[in-house]
């Protein structure tokens, strides 16, 4: 082990500054997606499950490849994978601006998706292997980043889009993903021991003893178990649900005749009630564990999935906002406190991305399903109905998720 200093300011603070930076951009210029659907549909007239099907397809490959990735972050580490998920973002906005036909909305959200794979995976991982006490909080912390995306960066695309035109507002982005997401990247550094120093809150006393960078299953002991397979469930759930509201709310408020500013006010609210819902599931996962944390923000979206089949006024659909972004954001948060927790930290980086393949097969599913249901009724009665009925799925496999008893034991 080696030797341990200790600077004023733990190093670790700055991985989650930067994680910050990063995710704010990335995940903004994805959620972004719903905000250009209308205006590519209205140029290109193509049909909405088509269209949303470039999202699905390219949000497949995302978490098909963060397997591999996870793996490579675990080898080269954050700062190589993360600049190399910049440029490809940038590069992917870039040749959106050019867009003529369906076939390059596949191939440029493909190179999107790629880059996209760098951002979850290597920037939670990172944080866990530098956090032991406080581990939820910090992943919290980071992935406020996702609401603050919401609140920033979707009002700025719509109204670039106002201004300019969605070929410009693409142009924009990819310029903004270069100049932040690869300069951050070179702050980042894979483990505390790379630098002499130890997790936070990690007891010095044990340290001769325990190394937690490699306690915990394999990636193949983990697959033989039932809760891989249930976490992996939860959240194939959960951004089923997010997705299908991140593509089809905007355009589901204006076509019920609200107007476009107000619809995006919505996702800003969402944004800023998945910001406290981080922070504050975070913080009680770290007090009271993880599992009470997700039941509390399950419980909180599956209330919110009912509101929108009851009411479509403008002050419903903003409490259904609140309420859908906190309970998200909560679950959100646990995603990769959770299992450290249950798998430990010897393949952390493969099993979040095992995890968070189940994510984005959820989160593909979810946008398309929506938008082919829409296209063969007129409606997104039947799609919002099903959207509830999963979120009664999610909220029960979070009550029979529990511990390996063997890791428990080590």
């Amino acid at each position: 082990m080696p030797e341990t200093k200790k600077p004023r300011i733990f190093y670790g603070y700055v991985i989650v500054l930067a994680a910050m930076c990063i995710s704010i951009v990335m995940w903004g210029t994805r959620h972004s997606f719903g905000v250009f659907f209308e205006p590519v549909l209205e140029e290109f007239g193509w049909k909405r499950a088509v269209t949303a099907g470039g999202f699905s397809l390219s949000w497949i490959v995302t978490g098909l490849l963060s397997i591999i990735v996870g793996r490579l972050n675990d080898k080269f580490g954050p700062r190589v994978v993360m600049t190399a998920g910049g440029l490809l973002l940038c590069m992917g906005y870039l040749l959106m601006s050019r867009l003529n036909t369906i076939w390059q909305l596949y191939l440029f959200l493909g190179i999107v998706s790629i880059s996209m794979t760098t951002v979850f995976v290597p920037l939670l991982s990172t944080v866990a292997r530098w956090f032991v006490r406080m581990r939820a909080l910090m992943s919290g912390i980071v992935l406020t980043s996702s609401g603050i995306a919401l609140m920033v960066i979707l009002p700025i695309a719509s109204q670039l889009i106002s201004s300019y035109g969605w070929r410009f507002s693409y142009i924009v982005i990819g310029c903004l993903a270069f100049v932040v997401v690869v300069p951050a990247a070179q702050l980042l550094r894979h483990n505390p021991g790379q630098m002499g120093l130890l997790p936070y809150g990690y007891n010095e006393v044990n340290s001769a003893s325990l190394d937690l960078q490699h306690t915990g299953l394999s990636f193949q002991e983990a697959l033989k178990t039932r809760q891989l397979w249930l976490l992996s469930g939860i959240y194939f759930c959960t951004y089923f649900l997010f997705y299908n509201y991140s593509v089809h709310l905007i355009i589901h408020a204006t076509g019920e005749g609200m107007p476009l500013t107000n619809a995006v006010s919505i996702m800003v609210v969402m944004g800023s009630a998945g910001i406290a819902g981080r922070v504050l599931m975070g913080f009680i996962a770290d007090q009271v564990g993880s599992k009470v944390s997700m039941t509390i923000s399950s419980g909180l979206l599956l209330i919110a999935l009912f509101l929108p089949l009851v009411a479509r006024s403008l002050k419903i659909l903003y409490l259904f906002g609140a309420m859908f972004g906190f309970g998200h954001g909560g679950l959100a948060t646990m995603e990769s406190p959770r299992t450290a927790e249950i798998f430990g930290m010897r393949s952390h980086g493969m099993l979040l991305g095992f995890v968070f393949f189940a994510d984005t097969i959820g989160g593909a599913i979810g946008p398309f399903l929506a938008g082919y249901i829409f296209d063969a009724t007129g409606s997104y009665s039947i799609a919002f109905s099903l959207c509830a009925a999963v979120g009664v799925v999610n909220f029960i496999l979070i009550l029979t998720l529990n511990p390996i008893r063997k890791l428990a034991m080590q």
